[in-house]
């Protein structure tokens, strides 16, 4: 549905186990894109999880693009900016390239309507508000920019103003698009953080850490020697993916939407799943 899959590189040698550290749960959280339905869902069955697990440390990831092309980009923000740290559990909320879209655009509106033809029409329905046309002129992308920012709550806008571009757990490191070949994780560049897609993908060299990113949605996770992608195209295919990482246990937890219902469905993470 997404295009040619990639496939592990041939001919290398295995590496290391990756790992979390001792008694450390981890949750990543794929491309959520409006669908609060699916994203509640899951992150219910994940809180569950880490009530139940009763780690020493434990990690809920979000990798980004929580807004745009869905149906309610509003919804999730809210659900989101209300989650509250408990005890043992840590909540790190990464910055994908649809934030950093709509704050462009609320720095600067004539960024409107790239924003708007990029997913940011649906982002702005979901408040009740009415996109303009592309061939709108500047005071009309300015009306629009200053409603959205007069609906947002000073909850939503901590929220995106908080976002992080990174975070490492153990032999993993958490991002929204990639990182560039070549450059340690520690020195990449935010642009690529955000943005990077080809010479991440089909680069063979791998990184000090596996790179667990969103991005790019395929119909199927993929897993390698030096990547995991978990962006299955919620708002296109109606799957939300979380991956569980507990020591050197790999587990999926994917919300699917049926007809009027959500399911939840598990199963191991072995390369190339879907």
């Amino acid at each position: 549905m997404f295009g040619r899959r990639h496939h592990p590189v041939e001919g290398l040698p295995p590496a290391r186990t990756p790992s979390t550290p001792t008694d450390t749960l981890v949750w990543a959280v794929g491309d959520v894109h409006g669908c609060a339905d699916l994203l509640s869902t899951l992150v219910d069955a994940v809180l569950g999880d880490v009530e139940t697990r009763n780690a020493t440390h434990a990690h809920l990831i979000f990798l980004g693009d929580y807004i745009d092309r869905g149906p309610d980009t509003k919804g999730v923000l809210r659900y989101l900016a209300a989650l509250e740290e408990r005890a043992g559990l840590s909540l790190h909320f990464l910055k994908g390239n649809h934030e950093d879209r709509m704050q462009a655009f609320l720095a600067d509106p004539a960024f409107g309507a790239g924003w708007s033809e990029f997913g940011g029409r649906e982002a702005l329905a979901s408040y009740g508000l009415q996109p303009p046309g592309l061939s709108d002129g500047p005071d009309v992308w300015e009306a629009a920019r200053d409603a959205l920012a007069e609906v947002l709550t000073p909850q939503d806008q901590r929220f995106l103003a908080g976002l992080k571009l990174s975070v490492s757990v153990g032999d993993y490191f958490f991002v929204h698009a990639g990182a560039e070949p070549g450059v340690a994780l520690d020195e990449q560049d935010a642009q690529q953080l955000l943005w990077i897609r080809r010479r991440f993908l089909e680069d063979p060299r791998a990184f000090d850490k596996i790179v667990v990113h969103g991005h790019t949605p395929s119909d199927a996770v993929f897993a390698d020697h030096r990547r995991i992608g978990i962006d299955t195209g919620a708002y296109a295919t109606g799957v939300l993916t979380g991956l569980r990482l507990d020591g050197e246990a790999r587990q999926l937890l994917q919300t699917r939407r049926r007809g009027g219902r959500i399911d939840l469905e598990r199963s191991p993470l072995v390369g190339s799943v879907r």
